[in-house]
Parts: structure tokens; sequence; C-alpha cells
């Protein structure tokens, strides 16, 4: 079963995605995090493909997928970006995971079009929106890139990987640094705002009845393990992965349990009609 690259036209311009796992009914959507790709799923993709039909989207301004808005890529545009992908496969139903940023995006599609979603998964993300303090290093962010934009890439790439997983991870590192030195100003500024300027989703969070999946890492100086564990009480059907030596790129740190983790999530979700059993795991 081949990858199949697609691209399709929205507002005036093109989204990028891709397809695996054609033959199969029940679909994973992965959505990729900042300044990455959709390639940054392939390993976990040529996995779950055997089960599921995956599909991965390059999100506005990042891989092949034009930039929108030199402004602002908000949440709602971007859930509206998903949709239409979902769409035109002719996809009814999915669970949907995302990463950081695709966790945001994530969630806000599960909120727009929640009688398509069988279950949501949040790798590295939070419901909550920006404090001040985030909205303020967000600006400072722009204006880091707008003076030294390969400068910011090179130094922002490493620092989502924990020190001990850098030396054996360098060249997934640098394949990553050099498509994001392809991710223009604008995309990023505007990934930037539409995350400063999401909403909460915990409200959301607290009254949906599908089941919501959470993977942190516990070296994941972005998310602090409180605030990782407190999201997992707010769903009313949850699990939760807490792994150890990974940072904010579980997916590309640990891949063999993140991997399981998801295709048993994915199951869970399909084959429980949408109601699990609260599960936490240490590993």
């Amino acid at each position: 079963m081949p990858e199949k690259h697609k691209t399709l036209p929205f507002n005036g311009r093109t989204l990028h995605y891709r397809v695996e796992g054609r033959d199969n009914t029940q679909t994973v959507v992965l959505l990729h995090g900042f300044l990455q790709n959709l390639s940054v799923w392939s390993a976990l993709s040529l996995r779950l493909m055997h089960f599921f039909r995956v599909v991965s989207i390059d999100l506005p301004g990042h891989g092949y997928s034009d930039s929108y808005n030199n402004d602002c890529h908000s949440m709602d545009f971007i859930s509206r970006c998903i949709n239409e992908v979902l769409i035109t496969e002719g996809i009814t139903d999915c669970v949907i995971i995302g990463h950081s940023w695709g966790g945001y995006a994530a969630l806000a599609y599960a909120e727009n079009f929640e009688y398509n979603v069988k279950g949501i998964g949040l790798l590295h993300s939070v419901a909550m929106p920006d404090s001040e303090e985030k909205k303020q290093q967000r600006l400072k962010v722009c204006q880091e890139v707008r003076k030294h934009r390969p400068n910011f890439v090179l130094e922002f790439i490493p620092s989502l990987f924990a020190q001990c997983n850098q030396a054996v991870l360098s060249h997934e590192i640098e394949e990553i640094k050099e498509q994001a030195l392809d991710i223009t100003t604008e995309a990023i500024i505007a990934a930037q705002m539409g995350m400063m300027r999401r909403s909460s989703s915990i409200y959301f969070l607290s009254r949906t009845t599908v089941p919501v999946m959470f993977i942190y890492g516990k070296q994941d100086n972005r998310i602090p393990l409180e605030v990782a564990t407190a999201m997992a009480t707010v769903p009313a059907y949850s699990q939760l992965l807490l792994l150890d030596n990974v940072a904010h790129m579980s997916h590309l740190e640990n891949p063999s349990a993140v991997t399981r983790w998801i295709a048993n999530f994915v199951m869970t979700c399909y084959n429980k009609n949408g109601a699990c059993d609260n599960l936490t795991l240490i590993g």
C-alpha cells in the first residue's frame, strides 16, 4: 500500500496532504507541529497504515501547503483546511491527533466538527490559551524571525529534543532544520499569531464524550508535568502516557511506545464507540 501525495485547491491556494492505507475504513489524521511538516510522521505512518487509513496534512505555510495569510493562520481557519481535506477524501469519521501546534488545530477541528470525531489525541499540546507571558514570548519570536529567521530556526529545532537524545537523533534534527529553513518569515509569524490568539478548549474537553489521549515527555520544558497530568483529568474519558527521557518530540524520541499507544487508542475509539476506561501509564 504505497503512500499517495495529493494537493487540493482551497481558497485560491493549495493544500498538500498524504493518504496511506487507503483500503482501511478506520481513519487516523496526523497534524504536525510548528516548523515541521507531514514527513515527521513518516515512520509512524508506515506502521499505522497496515491497520488504519492514515491522513497526514501539511498545515498552512508548512511543507508543500501554501501560506494563506501573512498576519495570522487562525485555529478556526486551519480546522476548515482539515475539513476540506477530509471531505475531498470522503472521510466522515476519524481519530484526529496533533503534535504541539497540530494539537491546537486538532482541538479546533474537534470543536467545529465534533460529529466527525471518534477520538482526539494530543502530543505535547494543551487546551489552555496562551498566558500573557506566553503571548509576549510569541511576539518576541516574531521580532526575532523578522531579523534573523535562519538563526531562530537553527536554535529552535534542537531545543525540542531531550539533551540525551540529540546525538542519536542528529540526522532527524538536521533534516527538520533543513525543511524548516524553507518556511517563510510570513508563514512562521502567521503560525505564531494563530497560536497566540487561540481561545481556550478546556470547556470543550470537559463536555466532550469522545476519548482523549495525552502523550507528554518528562523532560519537556515547555509543558510542566503538573500541567500535563492536570490536562488528563479534564475529559470524561482519557488516557495519559508520560515518557522518560523524552522532551517535546516523543514520536521521534520514543517512536515504538508512541506508535503502540496511538494504535491501541485508535482501536479503542472505533471498537468501543467513543467510550474507554480511564488509563494512566507511566513509562
